[in-house]
């Protein structure tokens, strides 16, 4: 049996080479300049100007600093460098975000965006508008989005369960005041063709309507099947704009339908003798993957007297996701007639028939089927308020949210005679150079386990900005959760051979969450700050309502305390060039510090109980800069260094006996160095083109 991989990614170049490159981008301009808006508070107001790659609020009303001086790596990926890098999809725009790797979604977890962020699992940490998303899916498009916003290090603080190695929020378009039409055309090789709308119309004094949509297809450039097509809807409408009351609705639909995309075979990472890169080793009549996702959300904003402000956000959001695979593995003798371990090629019984030279015999999990419905509800209220205390300065948000998800998962194999038995004698033989990627067989779905899983949580929390002396300022917040998961699981026995369904013991878990974290900022001149922050996270045994925990036996987590991590980080900003550039550097230490081990053979551990005893840490170097270096040209370009160790990986009961093997080992998916550096030129000169560069 062999595995699969994925075509090979473009390998990250320095930082240093993008500014060679810019040095020779002509004078040019940015088309369009994003209208500001402001937020005025009883003595504070803070300007969140944009000029399309630069941010200078983040959208949360949880960050209570402009992001000079919110002590923390913060990067923003605004529409504006979406649109002119021509980033389509949630992996596009994190490419451009060093340090985040993806994975293709195996290891029982489902088909869709897997990510590690700079060292840790991230993939339960992406949000939309601030709310989670938990739901396992490919993120295929950026037509709804106004930005994305990537927190670095632990910081459950503000998504809460989870975020060891941060959080990544998705930013949703939504209606405001101005007239404003932008439409789209692509069309290209591989059958690309993509088309958009993004249309804004002032319907009164303070109310407006927005329209985004989009409708897309392509091929996989080097691949003879696998094609994506996909369109969204997104109307939003806001009523009250300019006035102290503001009501805001939005709703998003987007389908897709796409082959996935699941390599082709390797042995010990290597592409195999005789594989054809183009090929496709799935059943292209079979294996699909369809998305819908659907979300409604309303925002109400009420601005008191005195500069207080009261605002609520709640949303609804389901998402179906049907995948069938079938993953290139099997036996293979290659057409030295021998097989990819060199030994002789496998006659019966090994295999059900004797292979020849250059044949292959697919098997393994084939036909896999998951049918997923992920829902939440969640509604979360905000007090915003600037206020003085003797010499002290406050801006000040508190507030509260409830969420409610639910999840189902039907599980099985598509690939199955009408009983249930697999297609007799076995699955048909084909060449390894040309594989035969049509199913001719039986198609019958047949169920091995359903699974359902719940978690509500209820959150309280509070965040301050105080401004104590002229050049210093403490910035500090903290949460409270009450997290409550519960899951069930059902294994079926097929049709042909009989027996009742078999109930696992469901699962359940309670935990109550303490996040916070805290900074010291200094101002040496007022658009510059250097700072020292600590930060941590908390991650229960069920951190997403996808997951599950055991309950008995060996491997049992159902009952162990939440995992730990802590980001310590230490920082400076500057806005250069008359507040057009901004700079920013950091060194940060990442380390969970309890994460769950096996604890096989304990003596004082009978059951098998896992154990919190694993460690690791990653330190990083971040390095980014975005804005404009001249009045007629942009750059956005972020750099990591990471250096990442396995500190303990095992129980300290192994460990103690010298079998903690993979300590001292650097963690999986994490590149050392990593780079993006992107350049524009946008002309308002019609006699001249745009001119663009990207080396990521």
């Amino acid at each position: 049996m062999y595995n699969s991989a994925r075509l090979p990614k473009h390998s990250p170049i320095a930082l240093a080479v993008a500014a060679a490159l810019c040095a020779g981008v002509p004078r040019a301009a940015l088309a369009q300049e994003a209208p500001a808006t402001e937020r005025q508070l009883e003595r504070i107001a803070v300007t969140a100007e944009v000029d399309g790659v630069r941010v200078e609020v983040a959208s949360s009303p949880k960050f209570t600093a402009d992001l000079l001086n919110t002590p923390q790596t913060i990067t923003v990926v605004t529409q504006q460098t979406i649109s002119e890098q021509n980033l389509l999809s949630l992996r596009d725009v994190l490419a451009t975000v060093p340090g985040i790797t993806f994975g293709a979604g195996e290891g029982g977890g489902g088909y869709g965006d897997s990510l590690t962020l700079r060292g840790f699992t991230g993939s339960n940490d992406v949000t939309i508008d601030g709310f989670r998303d938990s739901a396992q899916y490919t993120r295929s498009d950026t037509f709804n989005l106004e930005q994305v916003e990537v927190i670095n290090g632990a910081s459950s603080v503000f998504s809460g369960a989870g975020a060891a190695g941060g959080s990544i929020n998705l930013v949703s378009k939504t209606a405001r005041m101005g007239n404003s039409s932008q439409f789209n055309l692509g069309a290209g090789t591989d059958s690309y063709g993509r088309a958009t709308a993004d249309i804004n119309r002032e319907i009164t004094d303070n109310t407006a309507l927005r329209l985004n949509a989009m409708v897309h297809r392509n091929d996989v450039p080097g691949r003879d099947v696998e094609e994506l097509e996909r369109w969204g809807i997104a109307p939003s409408v806001a009523f009250g704009l300019g006035t102290a009351t503001t009501v805001s609705l939005s709703f998003l639909h987007q389908t897709d339908d796409n082959t996935p995309q699941y390599g082709i075979p390797t042995y010990l990472g290597r592409v195999m003798q005789d594989v054809d890169r183009e090929a496709y080793y799935g059943y292209r009549n079979v294996d699909r993957q369809e998305i819908d996702v659907d979300a409604f959300t309303m925002l109400v904003s009420h601005g008191f007297e005195g500069g207080t402000t009261l605002r609520n956000q709640t949303r609804w959001q389901q998402v179906d996701q049907l995948s069938i695979v079938n993953a290139p593995q099997g036996s293979f003798c290659l057409s030295t007639g021998i097989q990819p371990d060199g030994s002789a090629c496998a006659v019966p019984p090994t295999v059900p028939v004797a292979l020849q030279p250059g044949q292959y015999q697919p098997s393994g999990p084939r036909g896999t089927t998951r049918d997923t419905r992920n829902e939440i509800i969640v509604t979360q209220t905000d007090l915003l308020s600037a206020f003085e205390t003797g010499p002290l300065q406050h801006t000040m948000t508190a507030g509260f949210s409830l969420s409610s998800e639910s999840y189902f998962l039907d599980n099985g194999n598509s690939l199955r005679n009408p009983g249930g038995t697999l297609p007799n004698p076995a699955l048909p033989v084909t060449m390894i150079a040309a594989p035969d990627s049509l199913w001719n067989g039986p198609v019958n779905f047949i169920r091995s386990s359903t699974t359902r899983g719940s978690m509500d949580d209820i959150a309280g929390y509070v965040f301050d900005d105080i401004r104590f002396a002229e050049r210093w300022s403490f910035n500090g917040g903290a949460r409270f959760d009450r997290v409550s998961s519960d899951f069930s699981q059902v294994n079926y026995a097929t049709p042909a051979t009989g027996g009742a369904a078999t109930p696992l013991l469901p699962g359940s878990v309670q935990n109550s969450l303490l996040s916070w974290r805290a900074g010291l900022v200094f101002n040496p001149v007022p658009n510059s700050s250097i700072y020292l922050a600590y930060g941590n996270s908390e991650t229960p045994s069920i951190a997403t309502v996808n997951g599950t925990c055991t309950v008995s036996g060996a491997n049992n987590n159902c009952n162990l305390d939440p995992e730990e991590a802590e980001n310590i980080e230490l920082g400076t900003k500057w806005d250069v060039l008359g507040n057009r550039l901004s700079l920013t550097a950091a060194i940060s230490r990442n380390e969970r510090t309890n994460y769950r081990v096996n604890d096989p053979g304990n003596p004082d551990n009978p059951s098998g109980q896992q154990t919190l005893d694993g460690s690791a840490r990653v330190d990083a170097l971040i390095l980014g800069v975005s804005g404009l270096i001249t009045e007629d040209w942009s750059i956005f370009a972020n750099y990591t260094f990471l250096d990442s160790e396995v500190l303990q990986g095992a129980s300290d009961f192994v460990s103690d006996a010298g079998q903690d093997y993979t300590r001292g080992d650097p963690l999986l998916n994490v590149p050392r160095n990593a780079g993006h550096p992107f350049c524009a030129a946008l002309t308002t000169d019609e006699s001249r083109p745009a001119v663009r560069m990207t080396v990521g």
